[in-house]
């Protein structure tokens, strides 16, 4: 685990340590020592805590003014023991939309399995986007499966062309407006 790194080559066009409006802001990275876990297994240090024991983030890129986040994930995303949408819409989604942002890139190919509960927070995430979507990009089939399983894809663009969508060949406006013509694309159909 400790060698999945979050993706770094749109590092010179943002960084969440170094912009004002994250919820990262300020914070130094160990290039050296892993001190953060995943079911005892260390991680590495560029990933962030948003207070689950077993779900990270990196926000690769946001554009306030064009109202996006692109923001990638490390781990097990698990609601049914640790509520991890509660922390990701709390401690990083929440900030983030007071500042502007609407829409919301989550890249999933790391994210090894999902445990669903309750729909609440995802409902209120759905609602508090208005004009805006959440894009759930390259998950693995079987998390998939969970959240359609749970119903989520009610409130998330998640499946069809969003399965694989090549986004390191992009930059991030590029990316998003790839993944809006894929949601406009699917609710056309």
């Amino acid at each position: 685990m400790h060698d999945i790194e979050p993706y770094y080559a749109w590092e010179d066009l943002y960084n969440s340590s170094m912009d004002e409006r994250s919820p990262f802001y300020g914070r130094e990275y160990s290039e050296m020592i892993c001190t953060n876990v995943i079911y005892n297994y260390y991680i590495h240090p560029r990933w962030d805590e948003i207070g689950s024991a077993t779900l990270y983030t990196k926000v690769l890129y946001a554009d306030y003014q064009e109202g996006f986040a692109i923001i990638e994930l490390l781990g097990e995303w698990n609601d049914c023991l640790y509520n991890d949408i509660m922390y990701l819409k709390r401690n990083l989604i929440e900030p983030l939309m007071r500042e502007g942002i609407n829409k919301f890139i989550l890249i999933g190919e790391n994210v090894l399995n999902f445990h669903a509960d309750d729909d609440s927070y995802y409902q209120e995430w759905f609602e508090d986007v208005e004009d805006g979507w959440i894009a759930l990009i390259n998950f693995r089939e079987h998390v998939l499966d969970e959240f359609y399983h749970a119903r989520l894809d009610y409130y998330l663009n998640i499946g069809g062309l969003l399965k694989s969508v090549n986004w390191r060949t992009l930059s991030p406006r590029n990316l998003v407006t790839v993944i809006d013509h894929l949601i406009t694309k699917k609710l056309n159909q």
